[in-house]
């Protein structure tokens, strides 16, 4: 074997060098980040509208308008409205039907109220943790998958070695190069992942409690103009 042989050691190189086992697992994780940049950007942009919306509407809220006002407001807002807003339509809808039936008990109106409200919480919170589980699914997979290709690739690097007279670091270096990237593509995707997954799931905790909170103290107003 002829010692002064060299080797292309630039990415692009080692990457098309690759087995093709290995190119796929790259291949894999290249889609992996991709779409999760695009669920990371998108969440962002949800979550400062949502956190917008609901202030704007506590804000209009507790100003002192008239609820018939708002309700109808949310009514014909309903394709822009916020979570709060959602709730409090929701809610209201609920109240004013269940008073017009007669005889109606008030524990039996608020209670009514309250589940109807409680659906509609359920719902806005499915919307804002939607994508969320793919992204924890990247950030927990994505380096078993880069692990997985490395071992194939040194594990290639290896055999390849039975053929050749003389076992030199230079004969075994592409090799092993090609296939750390893969290790380096799947934490390239995992943490930006991962680090993504717990700032969202801390805006829908946030928005969470502002949406509890908001229940229990609409359930108080509605259940003082019931007596």
């Amino acid at each position: 074997m002829n010692p002064t042989v060299t080797h292309d050691m630039s990415v692009v190189s080692l990457i098309a060098g690759a087995s093709v086992l290995v190119q796929l697992v790259m291949l894999v994780l290249i889609f992996a980040s991709v779409f999760s940049w695009y669920y990371i950007f998108l969440k962002i942009f949800t979550f400062k509208r949502a956190t917008r919306l609901a202030d704007n509407f506590e804000k209009e809220f507790w100003s002192g308008s008239d609820l018939n006002e708002l309700y109808q407001r949310a009514v014909n807002a309903r394709s822009s409205a916020g979570s709060l807003e959602r709730i409090f339509e929701a809610g209201f809808r609920e109240f004013t039907k269940l008073r017009k039936q007669p005889g109606m008990d008030v524990a039996v109106v608020m209670d009514g109220v309250r589940r109807a409200m409680r659906a509609t919480y359920q719902r806005e919170m499915e919307r804002l943790e939607s994508y969320l589980s793919f992204l924890a699914s990247v950030g927990s997979v994505s380096p078993y998958i880069g692990l997985f290709g490395t071992v194939w690739g040194i594990m290639n690097s290896f055999r390849s070695l039975a053929n050749v007279a003389q076992a030199t670091l230079g004969a075994v270096a592409p090799g092993i190069a090609e296939a750390l990237i893969a290790t380096a593509m799947g934490l390239f995707a995992a943490i930006p992942a991962v680090v993504a997954y717990n700032r969202f799931a801390g805006d829908v905790n946030r928005i969470a409690t502002r949406c509890d909170s908001f229940m229990e103290e609409f359930s108080n107003i509605l259940q003082r103009q019931a007596h």
